[in-house]
């Protein structure tokens, strides 16, 4: 009987899954191939509108591919960029991060007690409200008069960036809380400051990603802004110091890699978000 049973069930399951993964493995280079359209209608017109014409000052995309060779290996202008893309994005990479985690860890502590104190909601959120809407390029000029000429200017400048979207959404996550979460809470023994590790940054955790991906974007975002500062090494630096020798190529080589290392940062932080919340339907 057992091995009339196995033989019932075994053919039914066994290659059923086979269609599954295989499903999954289409629907992976589906959605690739949908991703990979765009930009490759972006090159093709590229190509179309900057080929053949020397004096153009937007170059084709070989001689950007060219040159992202020689930044990145060297070999092949044999100039004062060759072989450097790493020290730079290295540069850049220090500051980004640096500058985020400065930023998270003042703003996800700062987030939880304005959502949730309403003391401490009175005291600072119109101050921050008001200092919200200033761009972080008006604090250009007051950043240097700070910290100088260097690598400190651009940190402080890379953290205002991040500071804030991780703040508005940590606020708007704990304003959001359901309140019977609150009362359930009560009931099973669960009050006071115990409540914010229970109930408050559980409950709030999907904004609180949310904040982070949009503050390590801006983060990445003003990143240039911030290596305009006096910095040697960085991309935005290099940026800056291939605009002034009108070498464009570099300069969209530059972009190029600030918007794979900004891809690569959002994607790790979107992986994270998928992990710690696997209980969530939104982050599933």
């Amino acid at each position: 009987m057992s091995t009339g049973v196995e033989a019932g069930v075994l053919p039914a399951t066994a290659p059923a899954s086979v269609p599954r993964r295989a499903g999954l493995g289409l629907g992976h280079l589906r959605r690739l191939a949908l991703a990979c359209v765009l930009p490759a209608l972006l090159v093709a017109v590229w190509q179309v509108t900057t080929a053949g014409r020397p004096y153009s000052l937007i170059p084709p995309p070989a001689e950007v591919w060219a040159e992202l060779r020689d930044l990145a290996i060297g070999g092949v202008n044999d100039d004062a960029f060759s072989g450097t893309l790493w020290t730079h994005l290295a540069a850049s990479l220090s500051r980004v991060y640096g500058g985020f985690a400065l930023a998270a860890a003042a703003a996800l502590p700062l987030g939880l007690l304005i959502g949730r104190v309403p003391l401490i909601r009175a005291l600072l959120d119109p101050a921050l409200q008001v200092l919200r809407p200033v761009p972080v390029t008006a604090w250009l000029p007051l950043a240097m008069i700070l910290f100088g000429l260097g690598p400190r200017s651009a940190f402080f400048l890379v953290f205002l960036g991040a500071f804030y979207p991780i703040l508005v959404n940590t606020v708007f996550g704990v304003r959001s809380v359901e309140p019977r979460l609150f009362e359930a809470a009560a009931m099973l023994g669960c009050t006071g400051p115990a409540q914010f590790v229970r109930v408050v940054l559980p409950a709030a955790l999907p904004s609180i990603f949310t904040g982070l991906r949009l503050g390590l974007g801006f983060a990445w975002v003003v990143i240039v802004v911030g290596e305009m500062t006096g910095v040697q090494t960085g991309l935005g630096a290099i940026i800056m110091e291939a605009r002034q020798l009108s070498r464009t190529e570099i300069v969209i080589c530059g972009m190029a890699v600030i918007g794979v290392a900004g891809f690569v940062s959002d994607w790790l932080v979107m992986q994270l978000g998928r992990r710690l919340l696997a209980w969530s339907p939104n982050h599933g």
